[in-house]
């Protein structure tokens, strides 16, 4: 199978991907990305450990690593019309924490809405453009944020 794209031509700006170091440990990075995002407009409808899961299933031997399902049901809701509803195959927007060692967390996100257009799952056209313009804001804004330890 040939790829349609080649992923080495693809930066960081091209998936949205945002990445940020936490020095607290697991289960406060957790609490802090989750009210940090809630603050910017999302929702966190699902949120699950897959390093939990891994460990009890087929003992992995995991480090702790958490996936926040965050959503803005308006920007969903956008999205969904815009992409004549395949875009709802990458729901929830993932906010992922991960431990690189006791006391440093690691935040990642992607935009499901640039994937989604690179995908070709969404138009490439000024209504998709505005929809990740308008994620990307709330996205910037929460990541901005996550330093901000109160």
């Amino acid at each position: 199978m040939t790829l349609p794209i080649d992923p080495s031509a693809l930066d960081a700006a091209d998936i949205g991907e945002k990445r940020a170091t936490l020095e607290m440990d697991h289960e406060e990075a957790i609490e802090h990305v989750r009210e940090v995002f809630t603050e910017a407009g999302f929702g966190v409808p699902t949120e699950f450990s897959p390093s939990e899961l891994l460990n009890e299933k087929v003992d992995a031997d995991r480090d702790p690593y958490y996936v926040l399902g965050a959503c803005n049901p308006n920007m969903a809701d956008r999205a969904l019309d815009a992409s004549e509803n395949r875009i709802g195959a990458l729901f929830p927007c993932n906010v992922v924490v991960w431990q690189e060692e006791p006391g440093v967390q690691t935040v990642y996100h992607i935009s499901i809405m640039r994937a989604a257009r690179l995908l070709g799952m969404a138009p490439d056209d000024d209504v998709m453009a505005d929809i990740v313009a308008d994620t990307g804001e709330l996205v910037d804004e929460a990541f901005g944020n996550l330093d901000s330890v109160e």
